[in-house]
């Protein structure tokens, strides 16, 4: 079993930059592809970014340009820089990650979410 651990959320104005940070721990050899979701009060969960092991990375249109994944092996942690924030990307920002002896697509292993609030 993996556990993911996010942190770095807050409150931050809109133009204003956060990172948030997702440490695994567990059974980590397993982890493949890592990734950021995002909920909005009353909106479904949306996709924001994914990292794969061998660090290619996929953006939902909305935060191209503006977020960066990135992800550190040796400490199995995946990091998400986010700028030029707006009010429309507050929402609670889930970590998740996909075992790599899967054939599945679905993430298996989810984080508690972190709470990042733009306020304009």
């Amino acid at each position: 079993q993996v556990r993911l651990v996010e942190s770095g959320g807050g409150l931050v104005q809109a133009g204003g930059s956060l990172r948030l940070s997702c440490a695994a721990s567990g059974s980590t050899f397993s982890v493949g592809t890592m990734g950021w979701y995002r909920q909005a009060p009353g909106k479904q969960r949306e996709l924001v970014a994914t990292i794969s092991s061998g660090g290619d990375t996929n953006y939902a249109d909305p935060v191209k340009g503006r977020f960066t994944i990135s992800r550190d092996n040796a400490k199995n942690t995946v990091y998400l820089q986010m700028s030029s924030l707006k009010p429309e990307d507050t929402a609670v920002y889930y970590c998740c990650a996909r075992n790599r002896y899967l054939s599945s697509l679905e993430f298996q292993n989810w984080g508690q979410g972190t709470q990042v609030t733009v306020s304009s």
